[in-house]
């Protein structure tokens, strides 16, 4: 078996972590930086658009968007997301990497900078021209995950190939981080330079003009970063794995590896015109054999991707009233336009930094020695605690005094999610499926989380509201309350333990070992020939 593997792929599998390594997680992270800065960035502004666009003239609090804009607002670009996994997952397979990575990347960045030239002369166009650039944004940015998992997966050694994947995804923590810091940096020049009274002194005033450009250039800065790294991106050579797998040219994989790894590697075209003879690795993603061989596995990536996103995406809801309950963001009345930015800004900067970024470098440092599956099961078996912990004595919980203990044990449920199911979500669909399949298997197991993402962000948007009629958020119906909504959080976190099961452990083992393409070679080879 190990005699059919190309010397070429040996090669990389073995390579000692070189200065490529880090340029290809920088490039490839770059994407998910950009990713994490646009998804993130929104929320920051939101409330900002509300006061802007949805004044109402002797109301007692700031305008705020409707339910329905509000969701269009922060949902489209997850459904451009979930179409951009499918679509480029499956061309990353069809051209190859290389040929569709740069394309990801131009449409994050023209999609950028025309969110935020998103004009019109009323509320409505703006709101609509916003979400219409959103969604292709999304689209761009949902064909990064599948492209650069499997790039940096064909890339990386055995050893440290966990590290490397994981360390790609822990760039959305800077990402976020980026996102906050930049807008605190934006809001207090624009505080300083354009005072304004808080809205219960003058509802009028309380918003400048010059507001209408401070959301504008925070969703617009997206777009710098990823354009650094178009030129890089447009350099990388085609993955190894693919040209000689899938392209089937042995002497261009040699000679693409040989200048990275610095080496000199023999081409071995004929064993891969030896594969091709034989039939190895023929079946497709609809076939019989696929579903015997990485049914269950495919199964396992995307439902607990998709259990994951549930539980993480639906974060979001509670993170207003918990920065609310501690202080940290005091009634929108008592701000103006910019504070509110402002306040909001470092609130959640301050949460990426203490729970969201240590865990995923967390996961970066013991994925490869504790392995995928434990991280993942220790990940969901401790997001299950503490989501039950939040929900049974709820009510113990929303009295003052206890509220700190509330943000801490918050705080470890998406610390365990980062060092935990959200990372290593991402990683071993890279690793588990055959190189013709890798990219559309990846881009099926994200697309399944997004959906999930989907369901967290707005189903429970509209289960956590009160039971009673008369305390519900404006436009929305009763609910189920947020201590329910916590409970049902907890068995989604504990679903996601079970599936966890599905999926194989796939550390120390080359890509080839992993999706059987040397069993499907040594299996063809001693079959009889008719």
């Amino acid at each position: 078996m190990a005699g059919q593997q190309l010397q070429v792929l040996d090669a990389l599998d073995v390579a000692k972590t070189q200065w490529y390594h880090f340029t290809a997680i920088v490039i490839a992270g770059m994407g998910f930086f950009t990713d994490a800065y646009d998804l993130f960035c929104i929320s920051l502004v939101t409330k900002l658009l509300g006061r802007l666009y949805y004044h109402v003239d002797g109301a007692a609090k700031p305008g705020t968007l409707p339910p329905n804009v509000s969701a269009a607002v922060n949902g489209v670009a997850l459904c451009g997301t979930l179409a951009g996994q499918l679509f480029f997952g499956w061309l990353g397979d069809k051209l190859g990497r290389k040929k569709v990575y740069g394309l990801t990347l131009l449409l994050m960045v023209i999609c950028s900078i025309a969110s935020g030239l998103s004009f019109g002369h009323t509320a409505k166009s703006v709101m609509a021209t916003l979400c219409f650039f959103r969604f292709w944004l999304g689209f761009g940015i949902g064909g990064d995950y599948p492209l650069s998992a499997t790039i940096m997966s064909e890339y990386a050694n055995k050893k440290t190939r966990g590290a490397f994947i994981a360390a790609v995804f822990a760039m959305q923590g800077f990402g976020i981080l980026a996102a906050g810091v930049f807008s605190i940096i934006v809001a207090t020049a624009f505080k300083a330079r354009f005072d304004a009274p808080a809205y219960e002194v003058d509802p009028i005033g309380s918003t400048v003009p010059q507001a209408d450009y401070l959301w504008r250039i925070i969703v617009m800065v997206g777009a710098i970063p990823a354009a650094l790294t178009y030129y890089w991106r447009m350099k990388m050579p085609e993955t190894a794995r693919y040209t000689a797998l899938v392209a089937k040219n042995a002497k261009q994989a040699a000679s693409d590896m040989s200048k990275v790894l610095q080496v000199d590697i023999e081409a071995e075209q004929s064993k891969v015109e030896k594969l091709t003879e034989s039939g190895a690795g023929g079946f497709g993603l609809f076939t019989k054999e696929f579903l015997q061989r990485h049914g269950l596995p495919l199964l396992g990536t995307t439902s607990t991707w998709f259990l994951l996103d549930i539980a993480f995406y639906s974060q979001n809801l509670f993170q207003k009233d918990i920065f609310s309950a501690i202080g940290w963001i005091p009634a929108a009345k008592t701000m103006n336009a910019v504070e509110e930015v402002f306040r909001i800004a470092r609130a959640q900067t301050l949460i990426a930094l203490c729970s969201t970024v240590p865990g995923y470098w967390f996961t970066v440092a013991f994925i490869d020695r504790m392995g995928r599956f434990a991280i993942q099961l220790m990940g969901f078996a401790f997001m299950t605690i503490f989501m039950f912990a939040l929900a049974i004595p709820y009510n113990h919980w929303t009295h003052k005094e206890n509220r700190i203990g509330f943000v801490v044990i918050y705080s470890l449920t998406f610390f365990f999610a980062n060092f935990g199911p959200n990372a290593t979500t991402f990683v071993v669909p890279a690793e588990i499926f055959p190189a013709r399949l890798r990219s559309t298997c990846h881009g099926i197991s994200a697309a399944a989380g997004k959906l999930g993402a989907i369901v967290g962000a707005f189903g429970f948007l509209y289960l956590a509201q009160n039971q009673d009629k008369t305390k519900v958020d404006a436009g929305y119906p009763p609910g189920i309350g947020v201590r329910n909504s916590l409970i049902l959080l907890g068995v989604v976190n504990f679903l996601g333990l079970l599936f966890t099961f599905l999926v194989p452990e796939s550390k120390g083992k080359s890509l080839e070992e992993m999706s059987g393409e040397n069993e499907e070679v040594a299996e063809e080879e001693s079959a009889p020939r008719s």
